[in-house]
């Protein structure tokens, strides 16, 4: 059999080879996510059959990533290392059969085409997709200065620009960033982003079929992953992280989302010596959207106990001005999501609205070392009329050597959703690492 293709992985694996690269790391997982719920809302508003494990209230979706990393250069003045991933998604036929919903946003469908796609529709497609979300290279200084430069296509952690990791694909940046560690206990970083995957609800609007059609349970990245000018025309970023007085560790972000907004992140996390296990964390955001006459306030409080491998406890609260625009969600995607301390378990959107407070309580334990068991529970209240939420979510997860599996049961009751009627979620995540 000829081949004409190779993979990128692949590709890579042989080039390294040929130069006699060290430190080649290979990596990857595979996964199969499934959620379904007895929601009587259905697409476009529809009221269809609400029971759960019906087909038109399920989603599945199947993925393989696959990663590599390795030492170009390496001697005692300089380090210049690469890394590259690549991810597949696909239903695995399943729409055509078990369930009428995916859970990436990464896909695109063919309507009307006689396959039978949660029948509201009157038929469509489902298409797989792939593409890369990582391809960087980086350079370190190993005696003048303890700095990094990493140029590429890459994931950001930052409170207010990061990458995603919940659902079945993860939204990436095309970025330049730059860490210095030369202060003692500090870590100073300053970034370019010029490009991004995630659905940002300010870009250019690159959301598949499924996403618009409401089809997309948990939707990230952008059709067949496309890369789009990141907050219309990129984003400088920068901050610092200090870690001086050792149970203390603080930072300060600010953000100029070139031609959209201005904005600041405080934040303090204290881990109590006095107090052994003690925790307790404050949060302060601001954004000003350029063209407004206010800029938003964020804040967030939680305090919280955690006893080694016995139980974890945390109780937080949050509140948002009456003002601006954004209010502390991540601006690299649609999904609402935070780095605030009272992030709902799932139904993410609702903490950061305009004039809201939320109270969130979990206490997570390792019972026995036989299974992990969360309890989380968010309340929001909105200022906004009917935009309430209460949501419970019940989580048990438990590895089996490379594997590891999720069973999640979520209670929501929101005024926005479901004609206003509480409704249950199930969930099975099956992870595979390599």
């Amino acid at each position: 059999m000829k081949l004409t293709k190779m993979s990128l992985v692949a590709t890579l694996l042989l080039t390294s080879s040929a130069f006699a690269i060290d430190n080649v790391k290979v990596s990857g997982d595979t996964n199969i996510y499934y959620s379904t719920w007895d929601s009587k809302s259905g697409y476009a508003g529809i009221t269809g059959d609400d029971s759960l494990f019906n087909k038109d209230n399920s989603a599945a979706d199947a993925s393989v990533n696959l990663g590599l990393t390795a030492d170009l250069v390496k001697n005692d003045i300089v380090t210049v290392s690469a890394g590259a991933s690549y991810t597949f998604i696909s239903t695995l036929g399943l729409e055509n059969n078990l369930v009428g919903n995916v859970w990436g946003g990464s896909h695109t469908a063919d309507l009307k085409t006689g396959s039978n796609y949660g029948d509201v529709l009157g038929g469509a497609k489902v298409n797989n997709a792939n593409w890369a979300p990582e391809a960087w290279i980086a350079l370190s200084l190993n005696q003048a200065t303890k700095s990094t430069l990493k140029l590429g296509r890459m994931e950001l952690d930052t409170p207010l620009a990061f990458t995603e990791k919940w659902s079945i694909e993860k939204n990436t940046f095309e970025a330049a960033v730059l860490i210095n560690q030369d202060i003692p206990d500090t870590t100073i970083v300053a970034a370019y982003v010029g490009n991004g995957n995630g659905t940002e609800t300010f870009g250019q609007d690159e959301r598949s079929a499924v996403q618009k059609l409401g089809l997309a349970t948990a939707p990230i990245v952008n059709a067949k992953g496309k890369f789009t000018t990141f907050g219309t025309d990129g984003a400088y970023a920068a901050g610092v992280i200090n870690n001086s007085f050792k149970p203390l560790t603080i930072q300060g972000w600010y953000y100029d989302l070139t031609h959209l907004a201005t904005a600041y992140w405080l934040q303090a996390d204290l881990k109590c010596q006095l107090i052994p296990g003690l925790l307790a964390g404050a949060q302060y955001a601001s954004i000003d959207v350029d063209g407004t006459d206010d800029a938003s306030g964020t804040y967030a409080a939680m305090l919280g106990y955690d006893m080694k491998d016995v139980v974890t406890i945390k109780a937080a609260y949050s509140q948002t001005s009456d003002k601006g625009v954004l209010h502390g969600a991540n601006t690299a995607t649609g999904t609402g999501a935070s780095k605030l301390y009272t992030e709902v378990w799932w139904n993410y959107g609702y903490v950061t609205r305009l004039d809201t407070s939320a109270v969130t309580v979990s206490v997570t334990s390792p019972i026995n070392g036989i299974v992990d068991l969360g309890v989380h529970y968010t309340t929001v209240d909105v200022a906004a009329k009917d935009n309430d939420l209460t949501e419970l979510a019940l989580v048990a997860k438990k590895s089996f050597g490379p594997l590891d599996t999720m069973l999640a049961y979520i209670y929501t009751d929101a005024e926005d959703q479901n004609k206003g009627d509480a409704y249950n979620t199930v969930q099975a995540y099956i992870t595979l690492n390599f």
